[in-house]
């Protein structure tokens, strides 16, 4: 079969463009024009790649959640207790977002306004619902502070990890991001003997 789209543009550069648009003009304010104008190329080329802009914007938040759920699914079978895995879970989702940034970035910008987007926050809710567990499994097992609600720790932690959209830019890194998150939240939620 023959493949589709114009020469120079497959669906990752496409996908890369649209995203880059999302993230800098909003999906709503991002028109199919611009798009076209971002890559060179006409609009009926881009319909070549996909129907339209919400599944661009479908693809794009699917691979930061897909990605967030298999390490979710590595965390849950490494061995040993409850707060390693939850350790395991932070590192992995920080690695993944230095990896995915602009897909990471668009996927914490969507609020619900397209079906996508109500989609995708069904599928982060169920991703914080994970980590919540995580944490009470920690409390339970003595690891983790338990006079802090595992939902509300877990919504902590995981804005720490979320933030660093705002302004990790790997070009200028000097440190192991997954380290140094890992270590500013787990010495601070960790229970003290």
């Amino acid at each position: 079969m023959a493949r589709r789209g114009r020469p120079g543009h497959d669906l990752e550069s496409v996908l890369r463009c649209a995203v880059a648009l999302f993230n800098e003009r909003g999906y709503d304010r991002t028109s199919m024009e611009d798009l076209a104008r971002g890559l060179g190329i006409t609009k009926s080329a881009i319909y070549h790649h996909v129907p339209g802009k919400e599944e661009l914007l479908r693809l794009a938040v699917n691979r930061a959640l897909d990605g967030l759920f298999a390490v979710a699914d590595e965390a849950a079978s490494v061995e040993g207790r409850a707060v390693e895995r939850l350790e395991y879970l932070v590192r992995g989702s920080v690695g993944l977002l230095v990896e995915q940034l602009p897909f990471v970035t668009l996927l914490l910008r969507v609020r619900g306004n397209t079906r996508v987007e109500r989609a995708a926050l069904a599928r982060r809710r169920e991703f914080d619902r994970i980590v919540a567990e995580l944490v009470a499994e920690a409390e339970r097992e003595g690891d983790l502070r338990p006079d802090v609600d595992p939902a509300v720790t877990a919504r902590l932690l995981f804005g720490l990890v979320n933030s660093l959209i705002e302004w990790y830019r790997p070009a200028r890194a000097r440190t192991d991001i997954s380290e140094a998150v890992a270590r500013i939240a787990f010495e601070g939620i960790r229970l003290r003997a």
